[in-house]
C-alpha cells in the first residue's frame, strides 16, 4: 500500500487546494487539521481525516504514522516557533517523514525576523529533505484577513505605500505543492512563487471596485496607525506585529519581483487578480 501524502492545515486556503490537487493526480491524502468533522464535511471519503494540533503532542502519532511526504505550514496565530512548532517537526522526523514541502515567504533571506525563517532553519537542522515554496502575498488574504474591512468599510487597510505586490492565488500554490510532492527532482529546491503581474494597492482597489460595482478605497495608513488600528479592531498583538513586519517589508519592495516559476512548474499561467476577484466576489457582498 502506498504511503499517504500528509497535508497539514487541510482546511486552510492553501492546504485545501493542496488536497484537491493531490487527489486530482490520483494521490492518497491524509488531511490534518483541528476539526475532523469539518475535514470530512469538506472532502468526504476522498481523504483520511485526522485531528492535528501543533500544540498537542498526543495528536502527532496518528498524524505522522507511515507518512514519507508532507505539506507543512505555519498557522498565522503561531509566533513562538521553537515552543509551538518545533516539537511537531521533531516528531515527524522520528516517525519517518523524509520530505517536507513548506509554505514559506518570498524574500525570506532579507526577512529573518519573520517566523517562517525559523521554521526553514529548524527543518534543515533536523536533516529533513525540504522544498520551500517562498510565496508572495496570497490573493486570498483579501477574502479572509481583510474581508471585513472590504465588506463593511469598503477599504483596503494596509501600510504598503506605493509598492507593488505580485499577488499569487492560493490555487496556484496548491498546484505547485502537489507537483513538488508527487514528482521527483524537487528536494533541496527553493521556489519563489508569484503571480504574473505586480499591482499597487490603488490598482487592486480599482479592480475590486470594477468587479464589485462599488468604490473600494486603499487607505494606506502609516505603519504606527496601522498597528494601533488593527489591534483596536481585535487583532491579537503578536499577530498584528507580524503583519506589520510583513507589510513593512512589502513597503520596501519584498513582494515586487515577478517570477515565472508557477508556469514553469505547472505548465499554466498564474491566475490573474481580476480572475480571483471575480471568483471570490461573493465574499465581499
Amino acid at each position: 500500500m502506498s504511503s499517504p501524502i500528509l497535508v497539514i492545515g487541510a482546511l486552510g486556503n492553501v492546504g485545501a487546494e493542496v488536497v484537491k490537487q493531490v487527489l486530482a493526480r490520483g494521490g492518497k491524502v491524509r488531511a490534518a487539521d483541528l476539526d475532523v468533522n469539518k475535514i470530512q464535511a469538506r472532502f468526504g471519503e476522498a481523504v483520511e481525516a485526522v485531528r492535528f494540533d501543533f500544540t498537542d503532542p498526543s495528536t502527532y502519532a496518528t498524524t505522522f504514522k507511515d507518512v514519507k511526504k508532507m505539506f507543512y505550514l505555519r498557522p498565522p496565530h503561531i509566533t513562538n516557533i521553537q515552543r509551538d512548532m518545533k516539537p511537531s517537526m521533531e516528531a515527524a522526523r522520528q516517525a519517518g517523514v523524509a520530505h517536507v514541502v513548506f509554505l514559506s515567504l518570498i524574500g525570506i533571506e532579507q526577512a529573518k525576523y519573520v517566523p517562517h525563517y525559523k521554521v526553514e532553519t529548524y527543518l534543515k537542522e533536523l536533516g529533513l529533505q525540504t522544498t520551500f515554496l517562498r510565496c508572495s502575498f496570497f490573493m486570498q488574504n483579501l477574502n479572509t484577513t481583510h474581508r471585513q474591512e472590504i465588506k463593511e468599510r469598503n477599504e483596503i487597510f494596509v501600510p504598503v505605500g506605493k509598492a507593488r505586490t505580485s499577488f499569487i492565488d492560493a490555487r496556484d500554490i496548491g498546484h505547485v505543492a502537489a507537483v513538488t510532492l508527487m514528482e521527483s527532482g524537487h528536494v533541496g529546491k527553493n521556489y519563489d512563487l508569484t503571480g504574473g503581474e505586480g499591482l499597487d494597492y490603488w490598482q487592486a482597489a480599482d479592480i475590486m471596485s470594477e468587479v464589485l460595482g462599488r468604490k473600494i478605497i486603499y487607505r494606506n495608513p502609516n505603519p504606527l496607525h496601522f498597528l494601533i488600528e488593527v489591534i483596536r479592531r481585535g487583532t491579537p498583538l503578536m499577530f498584528a506585529v507580524v503583519m506589520l513586519g510583513l507589510y513593512t517589508s512589502t513597503r520596501f519592495g519584498m513582494a515586487d519581483p515577478i517570477t515565472r516559476e508557477v508556469e514553469r512548474l505547472t505548465g499554466n499561467k498564474p491566475i490573474s487578480f481580476q480572475e480571483y476577484v471575480n471568483d471570490y466576489k461573493n465574499s465581499w457582498v
